[in-house]
């Protein structure tokens, strides 16, 4: 999984000691891909097919992964070094159906706090149609 280009250098360099994956395994396996990367505003997408439920949609779950993956990155570079960032909250609204194309996340911060992050997520179509609304809140810890 590779970083945008425009990652800067101190936050490139915190994920790629975290692994070198940013969104982690399961983030691969649903083939996110991330667009932008900061503490305030992150972007990243996932393709419909390979995660849709039986009736053909894309699988709400799958707005919570990419929510919580792009929430969480974003929670983790807000911590910074020496400290990490944990989920422990998210709530969805689902009000659209995605079938086919992308499904494009976009992930700002409600709050940026010393122990806590609060992000919401907005999920939308290839046309821009908003498709889920996500909040989800990390707790920072020191290692």
């Amino acid at each position: 999984m590779t970083l945008p280009h425009d990652t800067d250098e101190a936050t490139r360099a915190l994920l790629e000691r975290r692994d070198g994956r940013p969104g982690g395994q399961l983030a691969e396996r649903m083939g996110i891909e991330f667009l932008k990367l900061s503490a305030e505003h992150s972007i990243a997408r996932m393709p419909a097919e390979g995660n849709k439920q039986p009736v053909g949609f894309v699988h709400g779950g799958a707005y919570c992964v990419i929510a919580e993956t792009l929430g969480s990155v974003s929670a983790n570079i807000h911590a910074g070094e020496g400290r990490y960032a944990v989920g422990t909250d998210i709530n969805a609204t689902h009000t659209r159906s995605i079938e086919s194309g992308w499904v494009t996340a976009e992930c700002k911060a409600v709050h940026l706090g010393r122990s806590m992050t609060v992000h919401e997520v907005v999920c939308t179509d290839d046309e821009g149609r908003r498709a889920s609304t996500l909040r989800i809140t990390n707790f920072i810890k020191s290692r």
